[in-house]
This record gives structure tokens, C-alpha cells and sequence, in this order.
């Protein structure tokens, strides 16, 4: 009976995407009120991350494992800005996320001439000179004290109060999530998923192949950066585990639990592990990574398009085709990429 209903529900594609924002707008609003208030926010932050990481991931082929370089260096530079100008947290944020950005471009430059292994190796590489520079600038960064005593500036409220503060960066992480989607399906975002699939056949097309790996790889960056910008102010510090590589490596899990190429299935992993993080340390277990690495491989094994890509494939109307299935990250539609598209 409920597969039944389930079947009217998909026939109807509309009904069900409004449904699912406006249900997914309830559950961001009441957050605080089930969860502790920081730890609603870290969710808030960690999901904007893995979205902006699908992006490059699941939407552009892209597999990075020095993000936290992005993420990281915005986190500094949020905090340098926040505590020596006192200018109000969303332009620190801001500012920590244009920084971000700007990291990105020659590390993108270099990084999107590489495919596969080789371009993974290459952020990651990058990812390790900026934790080795934020190690060793000990003046600016605060080395291994990282900095300290950040604060919640915006005039008119009183941020110390964690429950008010989520959501003074909600309408951040909710406008950097419609830039996400609204990229993913603009036509860039079909052009983007041209390139990922067949690099050759849209460069015969006419794209520049590198170019639009660039331009997504950067705003991948800039939305990282938002992220880790807002995770530093709730925190009130930025430490050298911002730029460390599990961070990186967090992020990937994330993604690939939710469901690569998704977009929401990033949110829904991000707020598993940060929760099951946060009730395992509260719980006094301290080797929270083994049991987030075992929960990874059981979701890989089980469910090799992540939770929300299992159930939107689950939801498909099925057409009787013999024709086997894409790969995880190709599943959702980006329309034909042989047709001419205009960036």
C-alpha cells in the first residue's frame, strides 16, 4: 500500500519537490529546538560543505581531497577579519569565503589539468602546504593555539546566545544551498555534467572543458568557504584540524553516505555523522572514526548510491528497459549533453 501511494506521489514530480523543501525548511527551523544549539549549527555548516563538495564531486567528476584547505583557510581568515575590525559576523564570513575562493584559483588552475587519482593527489598535495603554512605563520594564524576568542558581532542582537545565533547564520547556509541547486541545474550545470561524462565530446562541442571545471571548482571553493567561515564564528576559534586532511576526508564520507550527485542526500549525511559524532563523544567513546568508518562501509556496500540516491532510485517509475544502470554520480538528469547549451 505505501509502495502504492509512493508510485501516485512520483507521478506527480512537482507536488513532491515543494514537499520536500518545505519539509526540509520545517526540520532546518526547528533543529535548535531537538538539538543543542552548536551542534545544530555544525550540522548547518558541515551539510553546506558536503553540498558544495557534491558539487565538485558528484555534479562535475571531480573527487578533491584537499578541500579542507578551503573550508580551513576561510575559518582564518573569518577569524582575523571578525576579531581585528569588528565588522559585523556575515561580512567576515564573507570575506573568509572570497579568500577561500581566491585560494582556489591557482590551485584549480593547476589541479583541473589532472583527471582522476592524479587530480585528487593534487589538492591533496596543495591542502598540505596550506596546513604546513597555518602551522608555521604562528603570528598570524596562532600555530598550534590556532586563534582564539572570535567573536559574534551584529549589531542589534545578542549572538552569545547559541539558540539566536543559529539562526542568524541559517539564511547564510540556506542562501549558499539555492546557489547550489540553482547552479547545478542552470545550463552551466549541463555543460558541467557534459564535461564529467564525456570530456572529448564537449570540447568537440565547443567548451572549453578546463575552463568550466575552473569556474565550478572555485565556487565549490567559495561555498566551502561559507561553511567553515560560519563553523569558526559558532566556535569562536579556528584550529590547525580546519586545514588537517581528515577534515578532507570528512567531508567525503559525508557526501558518499548521503549520495553523490544528490546535492540534499549530502545534507542528510552530514547531519548523520555529525550527529552520531556528537552522541558518541557525549557518550564517552572516544574512537568516534571507527564507528563512522564502519557505519561508511556498511552504507558502500548496501547502498552504493548513498541513502537519499537509494530512495529517489527506489522512487523512479521503472520503464521495463533492459538497459543497466549508470553510474552512482550519473543518475540524476542534467538533460542531453549533446545538445548545444548556453553557458
Amino acid at each position: 500500500m505505501i509502495l502504492a501511494l509512493l508510485d501516485k506521489l512520483h507521478g506527480r514530480p512537482v507536488w513532491i519537490r515543494w514537499g520536500l523543501f518545505a519539509a526540509g525548511l520545517l526540520v532546518a527551523l526547528g533543529l535548535p529546538w531537538s538539538l543543542y544549539p552548536p551542534v545544530a549549527t555544525d550540522i548547518l555548516c558541515w551539510g553546506l560543505f558536503a553540498v558544495a563538495f557534491d558539487l565538485l564531486l558528484g555534479h562535475a567528476g571531480l573527487l578533491s581531497f584537499g578541500h579542507a584547505a578551503f573550508w580551513g583557510s576561510s575559518a582564518y581568515v573569518t577569524g582575523l577579519i571578525a576579531l581585528h575590525s569588528g565588522l559585523p559576523f556575515y561580512v567576515a564570513v564573507l570575506g573568509g569565503a572570497g579568500a577561500a575562493a581566491l585560494l582556489a584559483l591557482p590551485i584549480g588552475f593547476l589541479a583541473v589539468r589532472r583527471s582522476g587519482i592524479y587530480f585528487a593527489m593534487v589538492t591533496l598535495a596543495f591542502a598540505q602546504m596550506v596546513y604546513f603554512i597555518a602551522n608555521q605563520w604562528g603570528d598570524v594564524t596562532g600555530g598550534e593555539n590556532g586563534l582564539q576568542g572570535i567573536p559574534r558581532d551584529l549589531p542589534g542582537f545578542d549572538l552569545s546566545d547559541s539558540f539566536v545565533f543559529y539562526y542568524a547564520a541559517l539564511p547564510v547556509v540556506l542562501l549558499g544551498l539555492a546557489a547550489a541547486w540553482r547552479i547545478a541545474h542552470s545550463p552551466f550545470g549541463r555543460v558541467i555534467a557534459a564535461v564529467r561524462d564525456n570530456p572529448a565530446r564537449a570540447r568537440a562541442l565547443g567548451y572549453p572543458a578546463d575552463r568550466y571545471k575552473l569556474v565550478v571548482f572555485t565556487v565549490s571553493a567559495f561555498l566551502s568557504g561559507l561553511a567553515g567561515g560560519l563553523y569558526a564564528v559558532n566556535h569562536g576559534f579556528a584550529s590547525l584540524q580546519e586545514v588537517y586532511w581528515t577534515t578532507s576526508g570528512k567531508v567525503v564520507v559525508m557526501t558518499v553516505l548521503g549520495g553523490m550527485g544528490t546535492l540534499w542526500g549530502s545534507l542528510l549525511g552530514a547531519g548523520a555523522i555529525v550527529r552520531l559524532e556528537d552522541w558518541l563523544s557525549t557518550s564517552g567513546f572516544e574512537e568516534t572514526g571507527l564507528v563512522t568508518g564502519g557505519v561508511f562501509i556498511v552504507v558502500v556496500l548496501l547502498f552504493r548510491r548513498g541513502v537519499w540516491g537509494t530512495l529517489a532510485h527506489a522512487l523512479r517509475p521503472r520503464s521495463g528497459s533492459s538497459t543497466p544502470d549508470p553510474e552512482p554520480h550519473l543518475e540524476h538528469d542534467h538533460g542531453d549533453a549533446s545538445q548545444p547549451v548556453s553557458p
